[in-house]
Order: structure tokens, then sequence, then C-alpha cells
């Protein structure tokens, strides 16, 4: 079965991409500009298996179209370049709303208690095979490409961080020496943007990386992409680390 499979994606990354559907990147998504001709045509043959396997629903009124798939794809698709990957194998769906979406949210303050609120949100990753994004925050953070907020590539990033069971900071690595230097200095790094955020000292990444190492993660892996230089200036091993864990170095783009 397996066999199969890699046989039919093959024939699938073969596969002419469609004219119009680059367009949409190089009018929607800045970052597809950016990338060296190898890995754009790389990323297109990817975004035609992702396509082909992950199912896309529209919710809240929005009217799904091979825009709104193709961009989705190409951002979540940019984070395999380079890699024997399984297309995210614990996702079915993608579901996308117009605009932000009500859930219910449930909070944890330092003594443990737990308090549970409706409010909105722009993306979300579900450990039951879904995505849920906004499409006008897609586009708006696809767009804003050196600001190191990307919703895709956020959300994505946790589908990542979650193949190896957990979502807890750290993807599944190729061998077991890699968690020992992942550990150290994503350990290190995380506790560090805490106590700069508590001392109020600025820093390239979001402060919404210090919720949690899972965040953390994902906020690391927007700014990577978006802002290379600045990540790799003020957090070099941070930076190394995800150059060998997704084999791209964006600074050098």
């Amino acid at each position: 079965m397996f066999g199969l499979t890699r046989r039919r994606r093959e024939r699938l990354r073969r596969k002419p991409f469609p004219d119009t559907w680059r367009q949409y990147l190089v009018r929607r998504v800045p970052l597809y500009l950016r990338l060296p001709p190898m890995d754009r045509r790389e990323l297109e043959g990817h975004i035609l298996v992702f396509l082909d396997e992950k199912r896309f629903e529209g919710c809240g009124g929005l009217r799904l179209t091979d825009e709104v798939r193709t961009v989705i794809a190409a951002q979540a698709c940019l984070l395999l370049l380079h890699r024997d990957t399984g297309y995210y194998p614990g996702l079915s769906s993608v579901i996308v709303y117009p605009t932000s979406f009500v859930v219910d949210l449930r909070q944890y303050d330092d003594a443990g208690i737990v308090t549970e609120e409706r409010g909105p949100l722009v993306g979300e990753s579900w450990d039951t095979g879904c995505v849920v994004l906004a499409w006008d925050e897609v586009v708006q953070s696809a767009a804003r490409d050196d600001d190191g907020y990307n919703v895709v590539l956020h959300e994505f990033a946790h589908q990542l961080d979650a193949e190896d069971g957990i979502t807890d900071g750290a993807p599944a690595l190729p061998d077991r020496s890699r968690y020992r230097s992942w550990s150290r200095v994503f350990g290190r790094e995380y506790h560090r943007l805490r106590e700069m955020l508590q001392e109020g000292g600025e820093t390239v990444l979001d402060g919404y990386g210090a919720s949690d190492p899972a965040e953390f993660f994902a906020v690391v892996t927007e700014s990577f992409f978006e802002t290379p230089r600045r990540l790799r200036e003020e957090y070099p091993e941070l930076y190394g680390e995800l150059r060998e864990y997704y084999r791209q170095d964006p600074a050098a783009w």
C-alpha cells in the first residue's frame, strides 16, 4: 500500500501545475516569489498532492474556490520542502471560514483554576485531523511576509508537532540524538522569551510564543520563514535547529 501511495504521489508531482494557480501564488503569497526556482517547482508538486489528498470545507457562507485551496495549500506545503514527507498524515480536512470564528476557550491561571468562555479565533489546529482557518486572515497574514506572523504556517506547524502523538513543541525528529540538542536549545530560548517579556524587553518573536512550548515552536516557525535574518541574529542556535529540521535556509533566499 505504501509503495502504491508513493508512486501515486510521484505521478501527481510530475503533472503540469496550472498557470492560473501559479498566478494565485504570485498575487497572494509573496513567500513563493522569494523561493529559489527549484524550490518553487518542488512546492508546486507538493501542492498538487496536498489538494488531491485533503478535503476542504467552506463554512459560514464561504464559497470554496481554487484560489482559496491553492493559497492555503502553498503555505502549508512550504513546511514540507526537501523532506521525506507524509503530507500531514494525521490531517484529513481543512475548514475555512470567511472571517474569525467563535469557539469555546478554556484558560488556566497560575493557580490551576480553569475558566471557560466563548471567543473569536482566526486559526486552530485540532488533533482530530482538522485545521480551521479564517480566509481573510490567511490573505492578510500571507501578504505581510516580513512581520513574523502567518496563520497558516502557525497552524500547520502544530500539525507537524503532533505527528509524534503529542503536541509539545518537539516534532518527530530523524534520530534520537537530535532530541537532546532540540530540547536544550528550545527549552533555553523558551524560558529566555518568557523572562524577556516579563522584563519588558523586545524581541523578534511574538509574545504568544511564551504561552507554552507548543506555541513557541509554532511562533518560531513563523519567524523562521518570515523574519529569518532577524531570527538568526537574535537566536542563532534556534535558527540552526530549524534550519536542520526544515532543511531550508530562508535567511539566504
